[in-house]
């Protein structure tokens, strides 16, 4: 059976109102996650919409929703799905469909209108969706391919595998009211009609255990077929599928076959028949086309001689082409896709261009990034142009490519001398910010490329600004970094020979991230990539998919399953994640409760505090056992944080036995590990780390009446031994800057943000960098790792950025209520954010000059926030000119810790404190 998925579905709205007789536009158009979804798996979608208004103290009092099987049905008003009626709610999220039953390749319209205490509005605009092929049996045809390879390929560890192009003709004799075209196109597909590429997509679909899981994407192309005849057209490209490597490490990296596909065309005419072209042996195929090769590690060869003129239109000669073969399907299920595919998202000009010798040239694209270079050529047939990618320059200036280990990162183009010729690779994609580029026909110049930023398409969410040039630049390296690594699940890197989606470098990071890219439907796919990972018996790969077999059962990696989950709750409302993934998180905590409990407590612990600021800076990790923390102590704090987790997830689901057993568990492992690793003088855990002490302190194990002493030691273990600088790695770092603004020294988080010498964030910014490394001393460490785009290392920077720097936090209900706190500090004068939540714009605009703090603030409407501002007294506040007293959108609930805590209504807000 497919896996029935269940994420948000938002309306499309333009929603006026009414209010003393002059209309006010209260929404605008925006989806948030799934822009009118075709082809979903889903027979119950919670549909969600968002309000914009340009006034003050909106609130949402009811809704109603119309589902019509036509969007003329539904232009009458004529709900024949679905009519809600007016339900009394304030909910613009996740309201579930509740209709009648839906059906495989059903299509869906709908539209929704509010009441609110400013009065009702119109009807939104028509929004759609469809739903997909549910069931194994709603798929007709066969899995086609070529179970082989031919004399030109190369099966050997640096894999040549040739692209397999397919092609098929058929006829539409009647008048076509809406075609449908489903795929899974292993690894990788691109999908033509009558010479037309369909969709913008590319390195489609989003990689899954093939084994476990198998994506389609279903696509609206009725306005690409025409009466008489048609044709299709498909590349297959290898991806993961047929493995980045073969005959590699087969005790560690999975294979999964030669490409292949499954493909239906469903098509609907406007007499109410329908027919269904499938995949089968009248396709026909050839491998002796363009794409020679394709391998993520190695590149793209592109031998344009080659061409196929017209191969995927009407009336192309094939005679020479063979007979697609039946294969063997993939193992996995087949699930529709539910995340966007990736898409150049960006396209940047290179910044200069260096000749270094002859006929080779040095490309800067003043920015690492990831996606790969488009580029304009013009010379004689057979001419062959290589494109080689790096990070970084050695010395003299040439291409740095040792820290690719032995990923080849080049591609190659064979010219076909017809004019100027563009082109740019279909199957790969590099992490690079140079180029080196040899045999290009004539003198090139930078405006013969360009540079083609490839990641999940996704919505920018969020932006970031301070007084602080560091703090400035870090965040750019930041967006940089992440946006790099989105590749249909997060992976660690972009440029060498792993690209792999670690679970331990996003356990606190894809918060984070959620502030900057609406990163819902990404995640929510990872976790059940991890799912599908997990053993019979519980446990959890540090790798999902698991494309590698790294089954080490460290706590800390495999609870990032539960921190994903938690995350998705509190930052988008989805509670279905946590509902679906809670038999399986359980299971994995109690495997490693049984397996590995010693002395009351988990220790199974496999990477440490990974990649702490080495004392050398050619060392990848630290031998100074002074600077490295008890893995067991880490596996056991962590263990305890997620039974505290787990304990939230079951009073969410009422599962009070659990929630009681997992309370008990918690209240017996923290005795058990206070007494193992606190300190006869209770001033510190273990050997002291600033990690050692942290976790206990942020997850709530330490004893009331040492706390303080143990936060001493950790603050002069920074101030004083670490001469205020970092010193903890991806653990540590994924609670420092939160615990200890928490704990009342924001300063000195703000410290370790501006620092630039090393190790820092700054460091790595002051070192000419635009991501974020691998590790503090990227620039100078053994090249066996040190990749210049990692996000592991922010932890909770940029958490801290928006929630304690601009102080926007979600209180409850993913931001129905929110937190407005900024820590003011006094190095730092002002703070400029915006966040587009999923119930609207949030944004923080504060400053501080002469004894004044003036603060905008945008609050969305149907929400409420609890805003902090620097004074103990409400009478130093003005709103708009206006005492607080005077403003019926704002309460003066209390003074806390010198500050005046006022609820705020939805609207626009300036704030000065005197």
């Amino acid at each position: 059976m497919i896996k029935k998925l269940s994420y948000f579905l938002i309306a499309l709205l333009f929603l006026s109102f009414k209010q003393d007789e002059k209309a006010i536009t209260l929404t605008h158009l925006r989806c948030e996650f799934l822009v009118n979804p075709v082809g979903i798996d889903v027979l119950n979608p919670r549909l969600s919409w968002e309000i914009k208004a340009n006034f003050r103290s909106v609130e949402q009092t009811a809704y109603q929703i119309l589902v019509a099987s036509s969007s003329e049905k539904l232009a009458r008003n004529e709900g024949d799905l679905w009519d809600s009626g007016k339900v009394i709610s304030d909910e613009t999220i996740n309201n579930r469909y509740a209709g009648k039953a839906l059906k495989s390749r059903q299509a869906c319209f709908w539209k929704v209108k509010i009441w609110t205490n400013k009065g009702e509005s119109q009807w939104s605009e028509n929004a759609s969706f469809s739903i997909g092929l549910r069931n194994y049996v709603d798929w007709k045809g066969r899995w086609i391919g070529l179970d082989r390879s031919f004399a030109w390929d190369d099966e050997s560890q640096f894999a040549k595998l040739s692209a397999r192009y397919f092609r098929k003709e058929f006829v539409v004799n009647k008048e076509i009211k809406r075609a449908t075209a489903n795929i899974i196109g292993l690894g990788l597909y691109e999908l033509y009609f009558n010479g037309q590429k369909v969709g913008n997509q590319v390195l489609a679909p989003v990689p899954t255990d093939y084994n476990k899981g198998v994506k389609y994407n279903s696509f609206d192309v009725t306005t690409l077929l025409k009466s008489g005849n048609n044709a299709i057209g498909t590349i297959l490209g290898n991806g993961r599928f047929y493995a980045m490597r073969q005959d590699y490490k087969p005790y560690k990296i999975k294979t999964f076959g030669y490409p292949k596909m499954l493909f239906n065309l469903d098509i609907e005419y406007a007499d109410g028949s329908k027919s269904t072209i499938v995949s089968d042996d009248s396709w026909k195929v050839t491998a002796d086309g363009a794409i020679r090769t394709n391998n993520e590690y190695d590149g793209e060869d592109y031998d344009a001689t080659k061409e196929l003129k017209g191969w995927n239109n009407v009336g192309y000669d094939d005679k020479s082409w063979l007979k697609a073969q039946l294969v063997q399907e993939a193992g996995g299920s087949y699930e529709a896709q539910m995340t966007e595919n990736m898409k150049v998202m960006e396209t940047i000009k290179p910044i200069s261009i260096k000749k270094i010798k002859e006929n080779t040239y040095i490309l800067d694209m003043g920015q690492n990034m990831a996606g790969w270079l488009r580029m304009r050529v013009h010379g004689k047939r057979g001419d062959k142009v290589k494109l080689r990618f790096g990070e970084s320059l050695q010395a003299n200036g040439e291409l740095y490519v040792r820290n690719l280990r032995d990923a080849k990162s080049e591609d190659n183009y064979i010219l076909s001398g017809e004019g100027t010729e563009t082109w740019e690779p279909t199957f790969v994609y590099h992490g690079f910010r140079y180029v080196e580029i040899s045999g290009f026909p004539s003198e090139p110049t930078v405006d013969d490329f360009d540079g083609r930023v490839v990641y999940d398409e996704m919505e920018t969410v969020g932006s970031f600004s301070t007084s602080n040039k560091t703090i400035n630049q870090v965040f750019k390296n930041a967006y940089w970094g992440i946006r790099s690594n989105y590749k249909g699940m997060p992976v660690d890197c972009p440029q060498r020979n792993e690209r792999q989606p670690w679970l331990g470098d996003r356990t606190t990071g894809a918060y984070g991230e959620s502030f900057i890219f609406d990163n819902h439907t990404l995640y929510a796919k990872w976790l059940d990539d991890i799912e599908q990972s997990q053993k019979a018996d519980g446990s959890i790969p540090d790798v999902a998919p698991a494309f590698w077999r790294y089954y080490g059962d460290n706590v800390t990696w495999a609870s990032t399953y539960i921190t994903i989950a938690e995350m998705l709750y509190s930052q988008f409302g989805d509670k279905e994640v946590i509902k679906k993934h809670y038999p399986s998180m359980k299971k994995w905590m109690d495997y490693m409760a049984e397996k590995y409990t010693e002395n009351g407590i988990v220790t199974k612990d496999k990477y440490g505090d990974w990649c702490v600021p080495p004392e050398s800076k050619e060392l990848i990790h630290a031998k100074d056992t002074n600077r490295i923390t008890d893995g067991k102590l880490i596996a056991a704090a962590t263990y305890i944080k997620m039974l505290g987790t787990m304990q939230k997830f079951a009073q969410l689901l009422t599962k009070h036995e659990d929630k009681s057993s997992f309370e008990n568990l918690s209240r017996t492992m923290q005795k058990a590990f206070n007494q193992q690793f606190l300190k006869d003088d209770k001033t510190k855990y273990s050997n002291g780390t600033v990690t050692a002490n942290l976790l206990p302190i942020v997850y709530d194990i330490v004893p009331k009446e040492n706390k303080k002493a143990v936060l001493n030691a950790l603050l002069d273990k920074i101030l004083v031994e670490n001469n205020g600088h970092i010193s903890t790695g991806v653990i540590g770092t994924q609670w420092l800057m939160r615990g200890l603004t928490q704990n009342g020294r924001a300063d000195i988080a703000y410290q370790l943000a501006t620092n630039t010498d090393y190790p820092s964030w700054g460091y790595m910014a002051e070192n000419g960098a635009t991501t974020i490394w691998e590790l503090w001393n990227g620039n100078t460490a053994n090249p066996e790792m040190n990749s210049a785009n990692h996000v592991m290392l922010l932890g909770d920077l940029i958490v801290w950025y928006y929630e304690n720097l601009a102080g926007i936090k979600s209180e409850s209900n993913a931001f129905k209520t929110i937190i407005m706190k900024p820590e003011i500090i006094e190095k730092l004068n002002g703070v400029k954010a915006n966040y587009h939540s999923i119930r609207g714009e949030v944004s923080s605009e504060w400053k501080k000059q002469a004894g004044q703090f003036t603060w905008k603030i945008t609050i969305p409407p149907n929400t409420k926030a609890h805003v902090y501002l620097p004074t103990n007294s409400v009478k130093n506040i003005k709103e708009s000119n206006q005492k607080v007293s005077q403003n019926k959108s704002i309460k003066f609930l209390k003074i806390e810790d010198n500050k005046a805590v006022l609820e705020v209504e939805s609207g626009q807000f300036e704030f000065v404190v005197n």
